[in-house]
């Protein structure tokens, strides 16, 4: 099965390109431009595709993240991935983001924790670990909490933990009497390839279904809660 994979989450844009059956990742790009996600999504997936002589057309499945990052680059993603499923009559998967990251770090043995910035001095966290089959079995589920509540979370681990994300290097820094690894560069930021790595252990649904998972209100909810 080919799996094409997307991340529009964070200020990259990644997208990846993975063979189930060869498990491989075939291709994978990421772009970090001042260009919208929306003008570079489509190309950048043309482009993956193109490198190892694939057309959409040779897809089997649409995966994308669905969030927590950024609410205009997660619409985008969505939208674009909905579209694609539509005209191609695809079978789709929404992936966590905090996931994806997580599968970026897949062979790490121990504990691996998500740590994106949200706002201030709150982060969105999630900690995974490996399950019998492979597949990722989250520890704490994904949420949006303070610094201090992750660090006491990862603070009771009885194995090594493995930081991922873009507020992995700083969380390390905050918290030095905490026995945390730092991943390296490639695998900490999105990349797409973790989204296709997740998919793989998903069931496939319709777009229709594809929905984001912010884990904060977004401004328009915000703003009832406060009439």
């Amino acid at each position: 099965m080919l799996i094409l994979g997307m991340d529009t989450s964070g200020k990259t844009a990644a997208a990846a390109v993975y063979d189930t059956e060869e498990d491989r990742i075939l291709a994978a790009q990421t772009v970090y431009t001042k260009q919208t996600h929306s003008q570079i999504m489509l190309p950048l997936c043309q482009r993956v595709l193109g490198d190892v002589q694939l057309r959409l057309a040779d897809l089997d499945c649409l995966a994308v993240a669905v969030g927590p990052g950024s609410y205009t680059g997660l619409r985008i993603g969505i939208a674009a991935t909905k579209a694609m499923a539509y005209a191609l009559q695809l079978p789709c998967a929404g992936i966590s983001t905090l996931k994806g990251l997580a599968y970026q770090a897949q062979g790490f043995c121990g504990s691996i924790c998500v740590v994106m910035q949200a706002r201030q001095t709150l982060v969105y966290g999630g900690l995974y670990r490996s399950g019998a089959d492979g597949a990722l079995e989250a520890v704490v589920p994904d949420q949006l909490l303070e610094r201090e509540e992750l660090a006491a979370l990862l603070q009771a681990q009885q194995q090594p933990v493995l930081l991922v994300g873009d507020a992995a290097a700083a969380f390390q820094t905050a918290f030095p009497e905490l026995p945390l690894q730092l991943a390296p560069a490639p695998v900490r930021l999105q990349n797409g390839c973790g989204i296709c790595l997740a998919a793989r252990y998903e069931t496939g649904i319709t777009p229709d279904q594809l929905e984001a998972a912010y884990l904060q209100p977004v401004k328009a909810e915000k703003d009832r809660m406060q009439k």
